[in-house]
C-alpha cells in the first residue's frame, strides 16, 4: 500500500513562505504525476498544483505565481514552495496523484495569520 507523508506546515504571517514536502513509499515514484491538494475548514478538498512525470506544472488560479511544485525522483519526494502566503491559504495540505486515487496521508496544517 502506498504511503504518503506530508510535512513542513506551520504558522506563518501573511506574506511569509513555507516549503512543504511529501515523501512517498511503496510506489515507483518516478512513473507518476503528483499533485498537492488542500482542504480548508468547512470546504471541499481542492487541487492546488500538479507536476507531471516530465516535470510540466499546472496551478490553480488562486496560487499561480505564488506557489511552485517540484519533484525529486531520487529522494522520492514532491515539494510545494509557497510564497506570499495569504490567510485564505490556511488549510490542511495533502499530496496525491492528480486523480486522487492513492491512499491519503495525514496532511500538514498550514495556518496563515498575524
Amino acid at each position: 500500500q502506498v504511503q504518503l507523508a506530508e510535512s513542513g506546515g506551520g504558522l506563518v504571517q501573511p506574506g511569509g513562505s513555507l516549503r512543504l514536502s511529501c515523501a512517498a513509499s511503496r510506489i515507483v515514484f518516478r512513473l507518476y504525476s503528483w499533485a498537492w491538494y488542500r482542504q480548508a475548514p468547512g470546504k471541499q478538498r481542492e487541487l492546488v498544483a500538479v507536476i507531471t512525470r516530465g516535470g510540466s506544472t499546472n496551478y490553480a488560479d488562486s496560487v499561480k505565481g505564488r506557489f511552485t511544485i517540484s519533484r525529486d525522483n531520487v529522494k522520492v519526494t514532491v515539494y510545494l514552495q509557497m510564497n506570499s502566503l495569504k490567510p485564505e491559504d490556511t488549510a490542511v495540505y495533502y499530496c496525491n496523484s492528480p486523480q486522487g486515487d492513492l491512499g491519503w496521508g495525514q496532511g500538514t496544517q498550514v495556518t496563515v495569520s498575524s
